[in-house]
């Protein structure tokens, strides 16, 4: 966790940085010369003490070491699946934990990244939306994920890598909670994500998946500029109101509308539409015709997610056999639609299956205490 009394220069703006560097003294004819040195230093070379620093004067990184702290969030586990997939869960504070998954693939990587510690969608298939929201994640803590993600990984200089050989060549914001609902705080922390002089993923490569909220969407494309993920998983109103409640209040027509309209929108920048396939729920012929219906004329993909179950799960996976009728003709209508395998499903990482350790932990505590006090009221 980092130092209670000492703040993190991660997540400022170099603009912030600046201001940083004045409360320190520094003088304002090098107040840009520093904050570029320091924003290379933690974004570049990924260090997390200031004497690893060496551009700047061995005087001045002692300054810098007794203002500010370098130190990481504490990574709770850290769980390596079968297929090589990674998830770690990072503690920011007490009861304030998230979970990030790493995916590798032949031709990418993978990192899926959060937004909130919980989430208050409720989706009906997700386990993050059966904990309750906690807060937002604030921008250090958006981007300390793929911070410590490079750190495991060894993607640093000082680990011998450089950019070309990054095992980390995407960043998508579907991991706990819902992007939209912390707007400034992800849009910054995106910003500092896609840095050409820092971290220096590409927006094209970032995506932000969002369950829908209709008034952040335009929003979203002309502030962020990512690639967009639209969680729709069905096609007609009375089922999304109950897989995603938030319908109720956008429902299919205003959602796909803003598609429509989505700033930058293209064949080169394509949609994409995440769609869960739940076992007699939204996996019909009919629910494909629907679906291919709705979204004509969007530039899109349709990524088809197996169910991934988890303890207590309302659904079921479709079979496999009716995933690939579904895809198949969403297909012929014109729509790549790739059957997302999934991954991690060992280590709890795979789509929807995202839950702070903690919260179980507390939630495990609430009960053991209510079943103490049961107990002890109980005539003897």
């Amino acid at each position: 966790m980092s130092d209670p009394v000492k703040p993190s220069l991660v997540g400022l703006t170099r603009e912030g940085l600046k201001l940083a560097l004045a409360g320190m003294g520094v003088e304002p004819k090098h107040q840009s010369m520093r904050a570029n040195q320091l924003w290379n230093g933690l974004y570049v070379q990924g260090a997390t003490d200031f004497g690893a620093m060496t551009t700047l004067a061995k005087s001045f990184r002692a300054e810098l070491d007794g203002a500010f702290s370098l130190q990481r969030p504490e990574i709770v586990t850290a769980q390596v699946s079968a297929d090589g997939t990674r998830k770690w869960l990072i503690r920011f504070g007490p009861g304030i934990e998230v979970e990030t998954v790493y995916i590798p693939d032949e031709e990418r990587g993978t990192l899926c990244i959060s937004s909130q510690v919980g989430c208050t969608l409720n989706c009906r298939f997700c386990h993050t939306g059966t904990q309750k929201l906690v807060r937002n994640l604030t921008v250090a803590e958006i981007v300390w994920q793929v911070m410590i993600a490079r750190d495991d990984l060894l993607e640093w200089p000082r680990a011998g890598r450089n950019s070309e050989d990054r095992q980390i060549t995407n960043v998508v914001m579907m991991g706990m909670g819902e992007p939209l609902y912390n707007f400034e705080n992800v849009r910054d922390a995106l910003a500092i994500v896609s840095d050409g002089e820092g971290l220096s993923v590409s927006k094209r490569r970032i995506t932000l998946s969002t369950a829908g909220v209709v008034p952040m969407i335009p929003k979203a494309g002309e502030e962020i500029g990512a690639m967009l993920a639209i969680s729709l998983h069905a096609a007609r109103d009375e089922v999304r109101d109950v897989l995603v409640p938030l319908n109720k209040k956008y429902p299919i027509k205003e959602l796909l509308n803003a598609c429509r309209n989505y700033p930058g929108l293209s064949n080169a920048r394509r949609i994409t539409f995440e769609y869960v396939m739940l076992k007699g729920v939204n996996d019909s012929m009919a629910d494909a015709k629907e679906l291919v219906r709705v979204i004509g004329g969007i530039p899109a993909k349709i990524n088809l997610i197996p169910f991934n179950p988890w303890p207590g799960a309302p659904y079921k996976c479709s079979e496999w056999e009716q995933i690939e009728t579904f895809g198949e003709y969403v297909n012929r209508a014109g729509y790549a639609s790739p059957i997302r395998t999934p991954r991690g499903r060992d280590i709890m990482a795979a789509c929807g299956q995202l839950k702070s350790e903690s919260v179980k932990q507390r939630a495990s505590d609430r009960i053991a205490e209510m079943r103490s006090s049961e107990l002890s009221r109980m005539p003897h």
